[in-house]
């Protein structure tokens, strides 16, 4: 038996992205975050993760590299979940 070898129809990087993209979609207005007095929906919280992301790549963070983050459970670092693979790098949760 032929090995099936990895190509873009049978294999795909694991990411949170696709995620958080058809959610923005889909529930939109729908609440993505309630944190003390704050309520973001998902089509907000996607607009924060791609501004993250891009504040991300203008420090310089490339591709592959290791963003460690030591944060308590807040929304920014349930945004930087999705930023930071957004930004093609590596989250290391501390």
């Amino acid at each position: 038996m032929e090995e099936l070898k990895p190509s873009s129809p049978n294999s795909s990087p694991l990411t949170p992205i696709g995620f958080l993209e058809r959610a923005a979609t889909v529930y939109a207005d729908c609440p993505s975050i309630v944190y003390n007095s704050a309520t973001y929906s998902w089509s907000e919280t996607y607009l924060r993760c791609l501004k993250v992301a891009s504040s991300i790549v203008s420090l310089g963070i490339k591709r592959g590299q290791v963003v460690s983050v030591v944060a308590p459970n807040v929304p920014a670092m349930y945004e930087l979940h999705f930023a930071i693979p957004m930004a093609s790098a590596v989250l290391n949760t501390i």
